[in-house]
């Protein structure tokens, strides 16, 4: 059996077991759950949703949104599953490959699509040595897999969410199905004078407004950590710690 914790998000909205070793959710997740502009009625899909802590951060910001979660590995389906009925959010867990998805969920359209897929290329890195972990942060399943996945599950006029690094943004962005556009690049900037390392990429399926980047957001006040004090913006704290949507782009006119 897989020894977990159990622990606060959402500044405790949100009770997530995870495993002790293994692939554990930090940031991410939660920063692209905030920038999806799902409403209540709407049906999300999450490729490769690990133990839910997207989904139902979303879940618990936008009551009455439809959510499904694929997932390849057992026991973090099993966590997920566990974490919904714990936190009280309807969530559908999945378990499978997103390259060989059900019939069922073939047969469904969805309104949003998120995804933060696996951040490393293997060709340049070092593999993690717990299976769980490697499997949630090497590229194993090719970068185009997750894009075109998304494409196809989405409703026309549907948005696919990706939280991905930024020094692979040329990839994620040459892996976009010609079925969608408008895409929104946001870059997340750990602090001033720093570059930034991740992106939050949006696209539209049949969207066709030119491309936009998008001013970073910015993580930490301060040029240098101070261990003293929690440096999170005000917007970082809004986020992270009460669940909040992060309003820096607009799918108006997308």
């Amino acid at each position: 059996m897989m020894d977990t914790t159990t622990d606060d998000f959402l500044g405790g909205q949100l009770q997530i077991k995870q495993p002790l070793n293994g692939y554990r959710a930090g940031v991410d997740p939660i920063l692209l759950a905030a920038s999806v502009a799902a409403e209540a009625g709407q049906t999300v899909l999450e490729l490769g949703c690990g133990v839910g802590v997207a989904s139902l951060a979303l879940g618990r910001r936008v009551s009455g949104v439809s959510i499904t979660g694929i997932e390849i590995q057992p026991d973090y389906a099993d966590l997920a599953r566990e974490n919904a009925r714990t936190n009280g959010i309807d969530m559908t867990v999945v378990t499978a490959d997103l390259e060989q998805m059900p019939l069922d969920v073939r047969q469904q359209s969805f309104d949003h699509v998120i995804a933060n897929p696996p951040y490393f290329d293997r060709a340049t890195s070092t593999s993690a040595r717990d299976a769980g972990r490697e499997r949630a942060m090497g590229e194993g399943t090719a970068l185009h897999h997750w894009t075109t996945q998304a494409a196809k599950r989405l409703a026309p006029k549907g948005y696919a969410h990706f939280i991905f690094r930024a020094d692979r943004l040329t990839a994620l962005l040459g892996a976009i199905p010609a079925s969608c556009g408008s895409v929104v690049i946001t870059p997340i900037q750990p602090r001033m004078g720093r570059d930034a390392n991740l992106v939050i990429v949006h696209m539209r399926k049949g969207g066709r407004a030119a491309t936009r980047l998008m001013a970073p957001i910015l993580m930490h006040d301060g040029e240098s950590h101070n261990d003293t004090q929690k440096d999170y913006t005000r917007q970082m704290i809004d986020v992270l710690r009460h669940g909040h949507a992060m309003t820096n782009w607009c799918a108006s006119g997308q």
